[in-house]
């Protein structure tokens, strides 16, 4: 089902190894984390302002977060998560017993699950830049007393990850177990070894990459004219009236299909006509996946802000693990963390090529690095579905360094 390349301390090949995949329990069989309650922390407040990558200042910032699990008397227990691009630190359980849906991780965080929540404190936190509570575009200026708009500075994944180290000093929180996210969160979790070498004990970076492609940038700056072109923006001031709705709708279909595979649209979808039997031979929605893109279009505009997007996308091209460094080798030198880093073999925004290239890198710089490459035909998305593939990795993984760490 899967493969470890490189020394690993886990044995993907062995009897026992196949015999614990087989046997991860679902949801049903392992509790959920239940009721949860967001909470906010205002960090970097003047005259301690967040500096950012571009020389700007931010602050004050607020962060909202969420935790799961109990922190131990040693505080030596903290994982933090890191969301991908369209989440936010909404990761497990439910708001309300009647919530349509948890948290989008909430498969991997609980007691007994991948993130087990009766052994570690789990944190999640909203990025800077986005809109589900932390500060954002759609955030008041204090300096103005109006939303931020296309003022808010532009932000890079390392300004995301300082404002997360800010937080966890506000938390009392000195060093974190383990960083562990997938994509826009595992590239989080690669810039935490490199900033904070000596705070991180363990990285999981999952369906990722170390820069930003040329092909990712072209995706991205498609979603991004979709947005600028709708009248609606309004360079960035329309808090208030009418917000870009179709143009934000277009960008997210454009990322959607980056996230899937050819296999699994055509499983899902193939050529199969939407609510007719013959084919229009006009301009209407013929096909289920036409009709398919244009509702996860419009239920993004539903829950996410045209402006935190083109800011997150820009973060996200920025990236670039290596800047400010010769190599990646050599941006990869001081960093001290455990390093457990999956791929997908049909997702094809971020190859297992780049998550390869992570790990040589850090082979080549004698780190401590596991890494498999697991077979799915989820495309992208395989990072948040193939839990039952996943989990038995993590939580080894985990446990080895653990051991390793307390001996």
């Amino acid at each position: 089902m899967y493969s470890i390349c490189y020394r690993s301390p886990l044995s993907c090949n062995s009897k026992e190894s196949n015999k614990k995949m087989n046997s991860v329990k679902t949801e049903e069989d392992i509790g959920s984390i239940g009721l949860v309650k967001e909470q906010f922390a205002t960090i970097c407040e003047p005259p301690d302002e967040l500096i950012l990558d571009s020389g700007r200042k931010l602050g004050p910032i607020t962060i909202a977060y969420e935790t799961y699990g109990e922190l131990n008397e040693a505080r030596d227990n903290v994982i933090l998560l890191l969301h991908p691009l369209s989440m936010d630190h909404h990761a497990a359980g439910r708001y309300a017993p009647d919530d349509r849906k948890p948290g989008w991780w909430d498969n991997f965080v609980g007691p007994g699950k991948a993130f087990d929540t009766s052994r570690f404190f789990v944190i999640c936190s909203n990025c800077i830049g986005g809109c589900r509570g932390s500060t954002g575009p759609s955030s008041i200026n204090p300096a103005t007393g109006k939303p931020w708009g296309a003022t808010f500075p532009v932000i890079t994944i390392r300004d995301m990850v300082n404002a997360q180290k800010r937080l966890l000093e506000k938390l009392g929180i000195d060093k974190l177990f383990c960083v562990a996210g997938g994509s826009m969160g595992g590239m989080q979790a690669l810039q935490w070894t490199v900033s904070y070498p000596d705070k991180v004990v363990a990285a999981i970076a999952l369906a990722t990459t170390w820069v930003h492609s040329a092909q990712n940038i072209a995706l991205n700056e498609v979603g991004r004219q979709a947005i600028v072109a709708d009248p609606n923006w309004n360079q960035g001031d329309y808090y208030g009236g009418e917000s870009p709705r179709r143009g934000l709708a277009l960008a997210r279909m454009v990322g959607h299909i980056s996230y899937l595979s050819d296999k699994s649209m055509h499983e899902k979808f193939g050529r199969k006509l939407q609510d007719r039997d013959e084919i229009s031979f006009d301009l209407l929605t013929d096909f289920q996946v036409e009709s398919y893109l244009q509702y996860q279009g419009l239920s993004f505009t539903q829950r996410f802000d045209a402006n935190s997007y083109l800011y997150i996308s820009k973060a996200l091209d920025y990236f670039d693990l290596s800047r400010g460094h010769n190599s990646l080798a050599s941006a990869l030198r001081d960093v001290q963390a455990r390093f457990l880093v999956l791929s997908f073999s049909s997702d094809w925004l971020y190859p297992p090529y780049q998550s390869r290239e992570v790990v040589s890198a850090q082979k080549r710089g004698g780190k401590q690095v596991s890494y498999c490459e697991i077979q799915s035909d989820y495309g992208h998305d395989a990072f948040l579905l193939e839990g039952e593939q996943e989990t038995p990795l993590i939580r080894d993984f985990l446990r080895h360094v653990r051991e390793e760490t307390h001996a």
